[in-house]
């Protein structure tokens, strides 16, 4: 009887308990910071359908249409039910700042597994906490002021070869292939400094493109889909990697790229001698996830800058006569580009500022709460998504008047904090973000003062792959321009083309 009573009051107190755990978990646990409120509600919004929420509706159109409606209905704070995930997505200068800088350790970067694996578990911008500072602050050294001053001379030699394997192809190609292989190329001069033979570069580009293909695929891993091919690719990118590392070695010059820093790097700092070296998988996942972030993005930007010089005449006009400036100072373009020199480019920094703010390639980025955080009032709740929405932002006329007109003399005047964050925020902003904007300055500068070019049909429709750019990538026509200092502004169609064609002449 004595047993029989224990197990009762045990049963009875095991129920109690789990009535207890249900009841709390069913209240709205109160949030990081805030012991005296009342229970706090989610923000605004819809879940949308069981299990795929709104992912059909976000990505069956253009994002930015999806993002407005929602914040016309709900206000800049709203939940939704995207890629399997509850999030909540904020929509303001603040609250970017909230979830990226003032309250960034309540936020963890997250992305999905079959992405993580694609470009390595241990690459940079999965990670927050030690190994992350480590990391990063061993990439600021090879992308800082002082590194892409010396790099200056092995970006113009990949403008130049871009622009001259184009302009000879002679037919309408995409531009946004063109600046995709620039890209590449530059990010390969920043990893190997200019150190690797051309078979390890084909190599590397050519297993790359497998797996970038696959990057935006659904994870199959039957054998024949994208993402099976990317898989395999990914393993085959691992053995150049580890061959290219072991030759380093083997040579023991150590360098200054990005690669040498990675191999040297030692847990607790450069002058801790004991600490553990990367391996040489980390090592791999890094270069791997510089090669990725260096590419489509900046790439994106370079295709939207091309067609805004297109579309805007008299800009460009503006732009080549700075450019040209710069040419006549290099004696006519035979003596190559300086550090100083684009640092100088007044004007076509505003345009490129302005060209990342219209074009705004990063649309939102993804966090994770680590705990219940309480933001205006409402819960967000700990393991949801979150999204800060830099394009509604970029493009909110109440921070960019006329935010739909493409106009860089806005840029004459600082914008007003947190409110134009093309590379991010916080401690997970981009560490290339100078190598970007390098990249861009030159590209330009030989554009102009060099070529004409002709666009192929519509460019105003927009396509997503995943970054938005223009419709077929920019199809376009690049001629070098023999007459530069001529004014001719004759522009014929080609009979060769179909479609319509637009055509700018290089004066």
């Amino acid at each position: 009887m004595a047993a029989y009573f224990i197990l009762l009051c045990i049963f009875v107190s095991l129920a109690i308990a789990s009535y207890v755990l249900y009841a709390i978990r069913r209240q709205k646990r109160k949030p990081q910071g805030r012991h005296d409120q009342a229970v706090l509600k989610l923000p605004p919004g819809s879940m949308g359908l069981p299990f795929i929420g709104e992912t059909l509706q976000l990505y069956s159109q253009d994002p930015g249409v999806f993002f407005s409606s929602k914040l016309k209905r709900y206000g800049e704070i709203f939940k939704t039910h995207i890629l399997g995930c509850p999030c909540v997505m904020l929509a303001s200068p603040e609250a970017a700042r909230f979830v990226l800088v003032s309250r960034a350790h309540l936020f963890k970067p997250t992305y999905p597994r079959s992405k993580e694996r694609l470009i390595g578990p241990s690459a940079l911008f999965f990670h927050q906490g030690d190994y992350h500072l480590r990391l990063r602050r061993l990439v600021q050294g090879p992308l800082g002021p002082e590194a892409l001053r010396k790099l200056v001379p092995d970006v113009e030699a990949a403008v130049r070869s871009t622009l001259a394997s184009w302009a000879a192809d002679g037919d309408a190609a995409s531009t946004f292939r063109a600046m995709k292989r620039l890209s590449f190329d530059v990010g390969i001069a920043t990893i190997f400094g200019g150190r690797l033979d051309e078979r390890r570069k084909e190599e590397l580009r050519r297993n790359y493109a497998v797996v970038e293909k696959g990057y935006n695929s659904f994870p199959n891993s039957f054998p024949g889909t994208l993402y099976y091919k990317a898989m395999q690719a990914r393993r085959r990118l691992n053995g150049v990697l580890s061959d290219i590392v072991r030759e380093r070695r083997a040579q023991g010059e150590p360098g200054a790229d990005l690669l040498c820093c990675l191999m040297q790097s030692r847990d607790g700092g450069d002058h801790h001698d004991d600490g553990a070296l990367l391996t040489d998988e980390q090592v791999a996942d890094n270069v791997i996830g510089v090669l990725f972030a260096a590419q489509d993005t900046t790439a994106s930007v370079l295709t939207w800058i091309v067609k805004y010089l297109h579309d805007h005449p008299k800009l460009l006009e503006d732009v080549r006569a700075e450019q040209a400036a710069i040419r006549e100072a290099n004696d006519g373009g035979k003596r190559p580009l300086t550090w100083a020199q684009t640092r100088s480019m007044t004007l076509t920094n505003r345009v490129i500022l302005e060209s990342l703010r219209m074009a705004s390639i990063i649309s939102f980025t993804f966090r994770e709460a680590v705990a219940d955080v309480e933001y205006k009032g409402f819960l967000i709740p700990k393991g949801w998504k979150v999204m800060p929405l830099f394009r509604n932002i970029h493009h909110s006329p109440d921070y960019f008047q006329d935010p739909h007109k493409f106009d860089p003399s806005r840029f004459e005047v600082a914008p007003r904090p947190s409110t134009f964050t093309p590379f991010g925020s916080g401690v997970h902003a981009c560490p290339g973000n100078e190598l970007a904007k390098l990249e861009m300055l030159v590209l330009i500068h030989h554009l102009v003062t060099g070529y004409r070019w002709e666009t192929v049909g519509s460019s105003d429709e927009v396509e997503y792959s995943p970054f938005p750019i223009p419709r077929h990538g920019l199809l376009a026509k690049l001629r070098k321009d023999n007459s530069v200092g001529v004014d001719n502004k004759e522009c014929k169609t080609d009979d060769n083309c179909d479609g319509e064609v637009n055509c700018v002449i290089i004066q």
